[in-house]
């Protein structure tokens, strides 16, 4: 990192970035790399081949698929080596959770274990607690589960109507409630539930073992996709939860909830990277190998369309992924040296860029998405059969967007958290937003663009974060308390701010492997660049309007939508042309090719 002032989560809209202050894919190290070889190697060699049997639910494999992940280590990344862990940083279970993403069920399962049903208990529990617990959950002797939702709670998580009471000799709280969509729930050893005590105001939580008398369950749910992760309705029927059980104080259970759900935001952008790489590397397989007209069909030119566009979201999900997870890191990393211990830190460093977290959940998601859709096209027939991978991946791909909160509530916490950061004076927005105000009010600026290619993609990246400043800035001005309600309003802002961060990744990320390693190697991944922020100024320029027209008027309206003109202007660009020639790549590498 350089020697400027710390970087906090939403302050990339004012502030400019330096190449050098970002990380990149390209500095992983050798040891990093191998364990996402581990990872990748653990599903194709187990995973995989049972795909049919896990989505059949087999008897126990599910549980032992765990077992055998945390033998290998894979559960133990983010595990003090105190408590049998591997001590890692989060950057490197980041790279074992992509790993993993290409195993469908197993990844969901996976990651419900090492985030929400484990660190609960690593962040919030006294040593009584992590000493029991987390040694058997970081080695998958023992599976873990988190139990918030509830039939009429929903995204609403703290209206959950669960209850404790203390028991009349004060030893236990007598547990009562029901909890649906519980992943591995069929399973899990420990269950992680909140509910409230007495008439508390706040969730409170607990941690529950499965021979606990009064807990049942209702039979497998059925589900359009992930068939194979276990997902049940729990129920507590005066269940005896010993007052040592009580995770963390009273009434911290929303907090809990909240942090370690903006730790699977983030988690869910890795995990999702794996799957994408992975369906634009099965997709390039079938276009290779499928003949029509005497060739194969990755010599059309709308295949490699398809290939080349999917292989752009794939690297631009990765780019900003790993970029929010280096300021997360560098956050943490900040707070221990001065003097807080690692798992305050740990939550601290990540609340502290919980915007970020929540765009790399609907980044990812949506990303990913669009790659299994594309891939059941390139596979035609074939894609929509169940012989293959296409179909199965396009199906799980789907309850990404509802996990970890849906997109919409994600999309409007991004804005509401970057609003209430400038608010409590974190951010100064208002400060440049005024200044973007009086420069739409002004003479354009003529002067031509650079002739130096990163200079140039720079410059619009910086009236990118403009547009977004004038959008966020003139709502927030006219519309004041009232804009908490205007959600599709919201929405459009947290697009323009999704893309802008997502395009200002790329453009960093490839100016410092052309610094690092010149010209040669930055070439494909320059073509990526040009294309993605070629179509990101359309789709910022879109939202941007939509957005303002549902709050402006007039002359208002006619002079901040001439602004969005020139902060969304690029110079015109053959994306037809770097699409195929990134499509190539893969096509010649059979794979995804970065």
């Amino acid at each position: 990192m350089s020697d400027k002032q710390p970087i906090t989560g939403g302050d990339f809209l004012i502030k400019e970035v330096a190449c050098e202050d970002i990380f990149t894919p390209e500095e992983w190290t050798e040891e990093h790399i191998m364990m996402r070889q581990t990872s990748i190697d653990f599903v194709n060699s187990r995973v995989v081949p049972n795909l049919e049997a896990i989505d059949d639910m087999q008897e126990g494999l599910m549980p032992s698929l765990i077992e055998e992940a945390g033998e290998l280590g894979l559960l133990a990344s983010s595990v003090p080596k105190e408590y049998g862990g591997m001590g890692m940083d989060f950057k490197s279970s980041m790279i074992i959770t992509e790993g993993v993403g290409g195993g469908h069920s197993f990844a969901v399962s996976f990651t419900a274990h090492t985030g929400i049903a484990t660190l609960p208990i690593l962040y919030y529990g006294n040593d009584e607690q992590k000493k029991k617990y987390i040694p058997g959950l970081a080695s998958g002797k023992l599976k873990g589960c988190y139990c918030l939702t509830e039939p009429s709670s929903g995204s609403d998580a703290n209206s959950a109507k669960s209850k404790a009471v203390l028991s009349e000799d004060g030893k236990h709280y007598i547990l009562n409630g029901q909890k649906m969509w519980i992943t591995n729930g069929g399973f899990a050893d420990l269950l992680v539930v909140f509910a409230k005590i007495d008439e508390d105001e706040n969730l409170s939580a607990f941690i529950l073992e499965r021979d606990y008398e009064g807990i049942t369950m209702n039979p497998e749910e059925k589900k359009m996709g992930i068939k194979g992760s276990s997902t049940r309705q729990v129920f507590f029927n005066d269940v005896k939860v010993p007052i040592e059980n009580l995770l963390s104080k009273r009434q911290n259970g929303f907090k809990i909830a909240v942090n370690i759900l903006n730790i699977g935001r983030i988690k869910l952008g890795g995990v999702v990277l794996g799957s994408a790489k992975d369906g634009v590397s099965y997709a390039t397989n079938y276009a290779n190998e499928r003949e029509q007209f005497g060739r194969p069909i990755s010599k059309y030119g709308a295949i490699r369309q398809k290939l080349g566009e999917m292989a752009i979201q794939t690297y631009a999900l990765e780019s900003a992924v790993y970029r929010a997870t280096q300021n997360i890191e560098d956050a943490i990393k900040d707070l221990e040296d001065g003097g807080m211990n690692h798992a305050d830190a740990t939550l601290k460093g990540i609340a502290s860029f919980a915007p970020e977290c929540a765009m790399m959940k609907v980044l990812g998601s949506e990303v990913v998405d669009y790659i299994a859709d594309e891939a059941v096209q390139i596979l035609g027939g074939m894609g929509y059969s169940a012989e293959t991978r296409a179909e199965r991946s396009y199906r799980d791909a789907r309850i990404n967007r509802i996990f970890e909160g849906t997109n919409e509530i994600n999309r409007m916490l991004t804005v509401d958290m970057i609003l209430k950061k400038a608010m409590k004076g974190e951010i100064d927005l208002m400060t440049p937003a005024m200044e973007v105000a009086n420069e739409i009010m002004g003479i354009p600026d003529f002067n031509p663009p650079s002739d130096d290619i990163f200079e140039r993609h720079l410059d619009y990246i910086k009236k990118f974060k403009k547009a977004v400043l004038m959008v966020a800035g003139s709502a927030a001005q006219k519309l004041m308390m009232s804009l908490a309600k205007e959600q599709e309003i919201l929405m459009g802002i947290a697009d323009m701010t999704i893309w802008t961060y997502t395009a200002e990744s790329i453009v960093l990320r490839v100016q410092k492997l052309h610094k690092s390693q010149g010209a040669e190697a930055a070439a494909l991944p320059i073509e990526v660049m040009q294309t993605y922020i070629h179509s990101a100024a359309d789709k910022i320029n879109v939202s941007g309007r939509d957005a303002l027209m549902g709050f402006a008027e007039g002359d208002e309206l006619k002079m901040m939508l001439m602004g969005m003109k020139r902060f969304t202007k690029v110079e015109p660009f053959n994306c037809k042309e770097s699409r195929r020639k990134i499509a190539q790549a893969c096509i010649d590498k059979n794979e995804y090719c970065f």
